[in-house]
């Protein structure tokens, strides 16, 4: 369930100006409920100062209007339904960059910051200019860490996730890794004038905030997730997931070339012929591919046998 929070123009006194100029570029499509929680958490964050970008991808349920009568502060800006992720994120950039900013912030709609998140980016981003920053995403359910920034191993094709090497007493801070996604990232402007924008030509709707982040990267700067910046997450909403859930001959096909796919073997082979060194490109796309391919069917396989087991069990 999205929950709505509390908001009043007066705790405004309360709150500390942020020194440089900072635009939160927001896409959405669709889920008004949670573009409404998203937004006013923003309010409620212990800093004021910066600037909302939201992009309406051709919503029909009321998302503009929402976004026009009860934030009149935010940018609205509007497409026809066909921009995607990637155009969408790209507009509000192009958008920030116009207006001077010093610093982007890419966010989705289905992330709810902490109040004190875009001061925790702050604080370490002035202490780390030339640096990319994540969050560390809870789950809005159980409240439990759930994404900490992951680092890619090219060889063996496989991402060891940073989360699951920490104790919890060193779960604060920095800690870098290679690669972001694009739910809640910082960016100082200065690595768009040198990298380019997000590719929406190869990547239009996934994988394009991985290769923006990974040549960033392997442009020289450093990609950090920060632990002290920390978002809820509504992980029902995430793109594609529909397709591993419920199992069928057309959810592979989707799964593994459908526009939302996570699997997408068109921009996993895309993404490795651009960011994995040569050495390793070999390996890394036969076995990305492979584990694309039979990870799906594998799982389809366990579920049906569990399946019918559970149809065998005697009733009580």
């Amino acid at each position: 369930m999205v929950t709505s929070l509390e908001y009043s123009e007066s705790s405004i006194q309360d709150k500390t100006a942020l020194r440089q100029s900072i635009y939160v570029v927001i896409p959405v499509h669709n889920r008004v409920q949670y573009t409404r929680s998203c937004l006013i958490s923003l309010r409620q964050q212990t800093v004021f100062g910066f600037e909302i970008i939201v992009i309406d991808d051709g919503s029909t349920d009321g998302t503009s209007e929402m976004i026009e009568t009860e934030f009149p502060e935010v940018v609205l800006l509007r497409g026809d339904g066909n921009l995607w992720w990637t155009r969408a994120i790209n507009i509000g950039v192009e958008y920030a960059l116009a207006h001077k900013a010093d610093y982007i912030m890419t966010l989705n709609d289905d992330i709810v910051p902490h109040a004190n998140f875009i001061e925790q980016m702050m604080f370490h981003a002035t202490k780390n200019p030339d640096a990319l920053l994540g969050g560390l995403e809870i789950d809005s359910i159980t409240k439990k860490p759930t994404y900490g920034g992951m680092v890619i191993d090219w060889k063996l094709a496989k991402y060891r996730s940073i989360l699951d090497t920490l104790a919890l007493e060193n779960r604060h801070g920095l800690h870098g890794v290679d690669h972001l996604p694009g739910r809640e990232l910082l960016i100082p402007t200065g690595a768009f004038y040198r990298i380019g924008l997000f590719d929406e030509k190869t990547f239009p709707h996934t994988v394009a905030d991985f290769d923006f982040t990974c040549r960033a990267y392997q442009s020289g700067y450093k990609i950090y997730c920060n632990y002290d910046a920390r978002v809820e997450v509504y992980r029902d909403t995430q793109g594609g997931l529909e397709y591993r859930k419920h199992k069928s001959l057309r959810n592979y096909y989707n799964h593994l070339f459908g526009f939302k796919g996570k699997g997408n073997l068109i921009r996993f082979i895309h993404f490795g012929l651009k960011n994995c060194p040569k050495q390793f490109l070999l390996t890394f796309l036969c076995i990305g591919v492979s584990r694309r391919v039979c990870g799906y069917l594998m799982e389809w396989i366990k579920e049906s046998i569990n399946l019918l087991h559970e149809a065998d069990r005697p009733k009580s």
